[in-house]
């Protein structure tokens, strides 16, 4: 599909930077064959600064054809078949004098939650400067018709929205002061090798997926701040509030169930170690339950995700922490539990799936993440294979174990992990989507599940090297502390 739109101008673009060092913000190639996996990488979006969805949150159309994404002047759409793009819903002129990636640049924007599960359709927030309130709107990826749907809380926010679309979900602060000791509130814009004086403009980098480098510090005081807030739902059609509960945690990654409109996932933030992370709780206030109850100091346990079907939430369990790595699963019907087994270097910092559950894939991570994997840099397609019990004593509240095998589908050396990839399956499985800075700018790539068998040698190249054509700057791992420092991990 993909191949056949794409080849001659992957041919054509290839041959351009073979030779010499490309001039900077040169246009990445639309294709390739990674040397080092023989898999065929396409490039998917044109616009610098591009970027997927959050790995845990939709982004395809229920007819599974169109696919939403970011990108600096709004929300775009891709039609996965012809693999061509279009601005949806563009973001507004950024008032004067906000500097780029600061919290109140993104304000000034909007910004996209989630594509609806029943219809085709994009939710979004909008911010009024006048009232300082934010509004949940829908875009039809198809007509690209806008529908105003609710008005939010004074200092609150959606970041999802349920099976139906009937309810949206969030959390807001109990009072104004309080905001100023949010999460990524004054924190000091920083200064790289890209954005240091005399060295020109940074490219431009996917502002929602990027990492801040005092992230650790940030997260730290957030948690001690105890900070009122309210978990709440917001009716899309009738604007009601509905209050969960009131809290002095740090609420966040709320992500409603693809399929049960009345259940909603949520977190509690903070370093893992220190907090009781994953829950789940009805949108009446009922069932508010840990999923995941450590029995190990250290251990953790996050980043999580909904299977495709509903049934079964996915996260990743270190037991403990930087030792022991499984991507683990809880059946919300059966109680069972599953842990997949990996090694430090196939670890990844946000994993994915197919719905049938017979694929996964992962991100990777630089040496300086949780795992400190001298060579975790790979975009990686796992397959799962439960263990043979042959007998063995086993109950239902015994956990059930498996490994994966790890395929390397791209190498991500040349890939500055302050942005995370964040990976998905396209709907037909034929694709990893993920996003990456290795050229310099992000964008957003696909790299094909089965292994090229027909490629020229012309469009066989190290992923690598063929970056440093066009961003000739090494990329730094992140989260490496000083001397005698301890190591954390958020």
């Amino acid at each position: 599909m993909v191949r056949s739109v794409r080849f001659l101008l992957s041919v054509i673009a290839v041959s351009i930077v073979v030779g010499p060092p490309a001039v900077a913000q040169q246009t990445p190639p639309l294709s390739w064959v990674d040397k080092d996996t023989g898999h065929r990488i396409h490039r998917l979006t044109d616009e610098p600064g591009s970027s997927g969805f959050y790995f845990n949150v939709n982004a395809y159309s229920p007819d599974g054809k169109l696919m939403a994404y970011d990108a600096p002047e709004g929300i775009r759409v891709l039609d996965l078949t012809t693999m061509k793009t279009r601005l949806l819903v563009p973001n507004p002129a950024r008032p004067a004098g906000v500097a780029p990636g600061t919290p109140g640049w993104y304000r000034s924007g909007i910004r996209a939650i989630v594509v609806g599960r029943k219809t085709n359709s994009v939710f979004f927030t909008k911010f009024d400067p006048d009232t300082k309130l934010g509004t949940v709107y829908k875009a039809d990826m198809y007509t690209g018709a806008v529908t105003k749907l609710a008005t939010l809380p004074p200092r609150a926010s959606v970041a999802t929205i349920n099976a139906d679309e009937t309810l949206g979900a969030g959390t807001y602060d109990e009072n104004e002061a309080s905001m100023q000791q949010e999460y990524g509130r004054n924190r000091p814009q920083p200064v790289t090798p890209s954005t240091a004086p005399g060295s020109g403009p940074a490219p431009p980098q996917a502002g929602s997926l990027l990492q801040p480098e005092d992230k650790g510090e940030m997260m730290e005081r957030r948690l001690a701040a105890r900070i009122p807030v309210v978990l709440y739902t917001v009716n899309l059609q009738t604007g009601e509030e509905k209050i969960l509960f009131h809290s002095t945690d740090w609420i966040g990654h709320m992500l409603f169930s693809p399929v049960d409109p009345a259940l909603l996932m949520y977190c509690h933030e903070g370093p893992w170690q220190k907090v009781d992370r994953i829950w789940q709780i009805h949108t009446d206030g009922t069932d508010n339950i840990l999923i995941h109850r450590r029995t190990m100091a250290m251990e953790i346990a996050g980043h999580e995700f909904w299977g495709l079907d509903g049934k079964t939430i996915w996260y990743d369990w270190q037991f403990p922490k930087g030792q022991v790595f499984f991507l683990a699963g809880y059946d919300l019907e059966t109680h069972e539990r599953t842990a997949y087994h990996m090694e430090p270097n196939e670890w990844s910092i946000h994993f994915n799936l197919t719905r049938e559950a017979d694929l996964f894939t992962g991100d990777g991570g630089d040496p300086g993440q949780v795992a400190r994997a001298p060579e975790g840099e790979w975009i990686e397609l796992f397959h799962p294979e439960k263990m043979r019990m042959d007998g063995a004593l086993n109950t239902p509240d015994f956990w059930q174990p498996g490994v994966f095998h790890a395929e390397h589908l791209v190498n991500m050396s040349h890939h500055n992990y302050r942005l995370e990839p964040n990976v998905r399956f396209s709907p037909d499985r034929k694709l990893v989507i993920f996003t990456s800075n290795m050229f310099g700018p992000s964008y957003v790539f696909g790299v094909e599940v089965e292994k090229a068998t027909d490629a020229q040698a012309s469009e066989v190249h190290s992923t690598p090297e063929l970056a440093k054509q066009f961003n000739p700057v090494e990329p730094t791992p992140v989260n490496v502390p000083a001397k005698g420092s301890p190591v954390e991990y958020h």
